[in-house]
């Protein structure tokens, strides 16, 4: 066992062939500007530090202080794609306005605020606003700003086609910035922009928004579009046993969304289908548990994997029926789930997720069939 653990390290490490050096930010801007560095425009809408935490990175610059490094893809044209750094190499762009793009113009000019250590950057920006105003950084701190070194770690494109993905994720994934569907829906834009608009309209469909009962907050994360991609692995992607529920929605993303992945007109005739027939039936509470006079609670996840998933593929059958028919048969289903013994032994509270889609995915089907 432990000579295939290391034959599988060795093999991974073939899939990734890497470099690196510092670099003075002056020239990471040159870079930026000649387009030999490019920022995916859907990485900036990411960009959400506040002002305060923008400057409390120049003041590291100004000060010394080491910075982690930025990693970026090269292309086979020599071009680099950055992977990791957006908020720090963001910052320094729209600091000197280098930014392009409708960012840029919707966040202005950076004017920072005073710290601990320097107050007298309180109010100071790249340039003066007029003439000699004091509140420009002057020439030498700017020399120094664009001095100031950052190491670039850098992704060859000999690696494996996923490596740039795979790196993005684990490096945006560690922190509370980014949710893991944001993360997705930045590598859905690399790898099929038409799936990821696609994939972003469904999630807004009323009957599925009204179904998932989803917040502010859950929308905010992405949360929606998030199961609307649960829905279709769930259809479309058989689960590995044991494989981590995120690591699933990962792979299946990847499946899903390459150019010979799924026919989305017909998988968006399921998915509408599915959620207004939903919709019809049983309303806001659709995911909620039955208690045997209504349904309360929460949104429940195991529920929406059978419930969704089972709907979907039952379809035909739901369609051959009259509205009323209908209505009733996916009422019926909904309501009998919290006694069936499979379900209720594989969705209690101290049930793994990777149990739970091992156990369910699989009878969704025959537990909602008509």
């Amino acid at each position: 066992m432990l000579m295939a653990l290391i034959e599988e390290v060795q093999k991974a490490r073939q899939d990734v062939v890497t470099d690196g050096y510092e670099m003075s930010l002056g020239e990471v801007i040159n870079l930026y500007k000649d387009k030999e560095l490019v920022i995916d425009p859907v990485f900036q809408r990411l960009f959400r530090w506040d002002d305060q935490r923008k400057t409390r990175f120049v003041e590291s610059l100004l000060l010394g202080i080491p910075v982690p490094p930025i990693f970026v893809f090269q292309d086979d044209d020599g071009i680099w794609e950055l992977i990791d750094g957006l908020q720090r190499i963001s910052t320094v762009l729209q600091l000197t306005g280098d930014l392009d793009g409708e960012r840029a113009d919707e966040l202005g000019p950076l004017v920072l605020n005073g710290t601990r250590y320097l107050p007298s950057l309180d109010g100071k920006r790249w340039n003066p606003t007029v003439g000699d105003a004091p509140d420009g950084l002057g020439s030498k701190l700017q020399i120094e700003i664009k001095r100031a070194r950052i190491r670039v770690e850098i992704l060859k494109s000999e690696s494996a086609d996923s490596a740039k993905y795979e790196l993005f994720q684990r490096l945006n994934t560690g922190g509370a910035s980014l949710s893991e569907q944001e993360v997705r829906n930045s590598i859905a834009v690399s790898i099929n922009k038409d799936f990821y608009d696609w994939l972003i309209a469904l999630a807004k469909h009323p009957s599925f928004v009204s179904t998932t009962r989803q917040t502010d907050t859950a929308l905010e994360k992405e949360a929606g579009t998030e199961l609307a991609l649960r829905f279709f692995a769930f259809r479309l992607i058989p689960y590995q046993n044991g494989l981590d529920v995120h690591e699933y929605l990962d792979d299946a993303l990847f499946q899903l969304a390459s150019p010979d992945g799924i026919n989305m007109a017909d998988e968006a005739e399921v998915f509408t289908k599915t959620f207004d027939y939903l919709e019809d039936a049983l309303g806001s509470s659709a995911f909620q548990r039955w208690n045997g006079s209504a349904f309360t609670g929460k949104f429940l996840m195991s529920l929406f994997e059978v419930i969704a998933t089972g709907v979907s593929k039952n379809l035909p059958a739901l369609e051959a029926v009259s509205p009323q028919e209908r209505r009733q048969l996916i009422m019926e289903k909904a309501q009998s789930l919290p006694s069936d013994k499979i379900f209720s032994k594989n969705s209690g509270a101290g049930v793994r997720g990777t149990t739970r889609l091992s156990n369910l995915l699989p009878v969704a089907e025959g537990l909602m069939k008509p």
